[in-house]
């Protein structure tokens, strides 16, 4: 089985592959930008966010010449920002080792911030043919399946196993086409739920479709604990100024910006937060008016959920706060923000 697994999946591939813009691409910078988009969203999501990073952004000299804020700006909606944060520490790294170049070996590429064995082992097979397989979930699924392996995926002797198999069936002719050839099976042909086993390429030779084992492979230990947080953002206007501040600390959304914040351990209605000490303090010798209270936000990211409530206020005089920035609404839209806010700015936007 061993010896012929490649060419079973390529002859798939030539037939089945599917027509994505970065496919082709031998440009590492490309292909880097591409990999790290696709880490955590869907191609369909990420097609049209690559083309416009790609307009704004053509060359790893641009990334850094722009600065982190306006990278972030661009990634804004893509969600999981500390990518878009190692894109530009990256950037500076390579202009100042390698005169804005990307390295050509898989060594050097792994050493570069925010590229793991997965994006080095993507960037050195489809920029430079060299044979290291990529290993992502659909890899995991696939080779899991096909081969029996009961060993849990994520765990890192499980990871170990299967990217020892992986390297040892690549196709060292062509790695790059072997490594589009297997995620692309995962991604549309040994799905998670209900894979199309009668008209797979393996079906005679599958571990998993001769045991019936495809709702057991792969094997996963790991539950994702998740909890829930509760925000309440204050939009405060002054006359034709609101107020937002920078995110800094090591917590989700870092280097974005937002209005004013508190943080609670749960809900509580608005009569308990006007109460809250925070608020008392937030607002003390102004004179203040509650607009409106927005109905209730949640945003799931992967190991919590946001609960947030955004509360409108006008006030009689302008807030002195060091971390606050006072703006006129229109400008905002110059600033980086969480999709949480822009879902809220859209609303308030259609609704005025």
């Amino acid at each position: 089985m061993s010896d012929n697994f490649a060419f079973i999946l390529l002859n798939w591939y030539a037939k089945n592959k599917r027509s994505l813009p970065w496919r082709e691409e031998k440009n590492p910078y490309k292909i880097w930008i591409s990999e790290i988009i696709l880490q955590q969203t869907r191609v369909s999501q990420g097609l049209n966010y690559y083309i416009r990073f790609i307009e704004r952004f053509p060359s790893i000299s641009s990334i850094y010449e722009a600065g982190e804020q306006e990278v972030l700006k661009y990634w804004q909606g893509l969600g999981y920002y500390t990518r878009a944060r190692n894109i530009y520490a990256a950037a500076v790294y390579l202009m100042e080792n390698y005169q804005g170049k990307f390295p050509t070996t898989y060594n050097e590429i792994l050493k570069i911030k925010g590229i793991g064995e997965y994006t080095a082992a993507a960037i050195a097979s489809f920029a430079y043919q060299l044979p290291y397989a990529v290993i992502d979930g659909n890899v995991l699924r696939v080779l899991s399946r096909i081969f029996g392996i009961y060993e849990p995926i994520d765990s890192t002797k499980g990871k170990k196993e299967i990217r020892q198999l992986a390297n040892k069936l690549i196709c060292k002719k062509n790695p790059s086409a072997f490594n589009q050839a297997i995620m692309d099976f995962g991604a549309t042909q040994c799905v998670p739920a209900n894979p199309d086993c009668k008209n797979c390429c393996f079906s005679n030779v599958c571990y998993a479709n001769l045991h019936y084992e495809q709702t057991e492979l792969p094997v996963k230990t790991k539950k994702i604990k998740t909890r829930n947080r509760y925000f309440y953002y204050f939009h405060i206007r002054y006359q034709n100024k609101i107020y937002i501040q920078k995110r800094k600390s090591k917590d989700i959304w870092k280097g974005l910006y937002e209005f004013p914040l508190l943080e609670l351990d749960e809900t509580i209605d608005c009569e308990k937060l006007i109460a809250h000490p925070a608020v008392q303090n937030l607002f003390a010798n102004l004179n203040w008016e509650i607009l409106s209270v927005s109905s209730t936000y949640k945003h799931i990211l992967s190991h919590q959920t946001i609960i947030a409530v955004f509360i409108n206020i006008s006030v009689d005089k302008a807030i002195n706060n060091a971390d606050f920035i006072p703006i006129s609404f229109d400008r905002i839209a110059d600033y980086p923000i969480s999709r949480l806010m822009e879902k809220y700015l859209e609303k308030i936007t259609v609704i005025s």
